[in-house]
């Protein structure tokens, strides 16, 4: 079983200044909140280097892929010094979605994504920001798929995906992804398909480095791997889940493409996702309580 660190307890946090935007904009003055939008995205580079053609047969034949767009390099590096502040402050990086460049990230891949689910897809209010630590031994999640089967048309095309962008280089030293291809896993799309019965000459390493993403089905068998005491440094990334918008949400509230939620928001999906995760990090108390908060002040606004 692979290990997690939790995030240190946060002190000396104000509710007042958490609920703040003002607060936030001083905590990571490289970045914006609020302040963007997504007019900037449309840009003549493409987000892709294949042919969309080949992506969706990669799709189709092995669950996954991995692509490239040099846009994403500066939001990138600047994302993981963002990274970095939340951790320093004892905060699960997961607050870095209230920042405008990740979203940028992911709306890059617009046309990707629109390609595989089609154009009424959504955002799902699912995601999370990993700092795996080799100086702590960190691991990656333990192998699991997203959702399963349920996450699969009759066809075998996804009603759902996960897209994971780098934000530091990611390395079997300080922890890749690895991957089972839907292909080459007997119990894919099965009733067994919680058992792993793949042979191991079967799972890939995904490297990447900033400006690479990878795009998995969520019923791909998949995990990020323990980290090395050799690593040289964290293995920092994001991760957001998006699903076809003519199927039932798979969560609420579903999220529109290209159109950036407003800081409220923001905040409140946050604290979602760290009462979601509580049980697999060991948030503490105090943490969790604030994750509470902000959702209850949220709703009166």
């Amino acid at each position: 079983m692979t290990t997690m660190t939790a995030a240190n307890s946060p002190s000396g946090l104000v509710m007042s200044e958490i609920l703040s935007e003002d607060f936030w904009k001083d905590r990571f003055p490289k970045l914006s909140i609020s302040r963007r939008s997504a007019a900037p995205l449309q840009s003549q580079q493409r987000p892709h280097q294949q042919p969309l053609e080949r992506i969706h047969e990669r799709m189709m034949e092995d669950g996954y892929f991995g692509d490239s767009d040099a846009a994403l390099i500066p939001l990138a590096l600047a994302l993981a010094e963002g990274v970095k502040t939340c951790v320093s402050m004892g905060l699960p990086p997961v607050f870095i979605f209230l920042c405008d460049e990740v979203w940028e990230c992911f709306f890059r891949l617009h046309p990707v994504i629109s390609h595989l689910l089609g154009d009424g897809y959504k955002f799902l209010p699912a995601f999370w920001v990993w700092h795996v630590d080799p100086k702590n031994r960190e691991s990656g999640w333990r192998p699991h798929r997203d959702r399963g089967s349920i996450a699969l048309a009759p066809d075998g095309s996804p009603f759902s995906l996960s897209l994971w962008i780098p934000l530091s280089d990611a390395n079997p030293l300080n922890s890749c992804i690895y991957v089972v291809p839907s292909g080459l896993d007997p119990t894919y799309d099965t009733k067994q398909e919680n058992t792993f019965q793949a042979s191991p000459v079967t799972i890939r390493a995904l490297p990447a480095k900033p400006g690479d993403y990878l795009c998995w089905n969520q019923s791909v068998y998949h995990w990020g791997s323990p980290s090395s005491p050799f690593a040289t440094e964290p293995r920092i990334s994001m991760s957001l889940e998006c699903q076809r918008g003519d199927i039932l949400p798979f969560d609420n509230p579903l999220l529109e493409p290209l159109s950036t939620p407003d800081f409220p928001v923001r905040l409140r999906l946050v604290a979602k996702q760290i009462l979601q995760y509580q049980r697999m990090y060991g948030f503490s108390q105090e943490l969790c309580e604030i994750a509470t908060r902000i959702i209850e002040a949220n709703q009166t606004r």
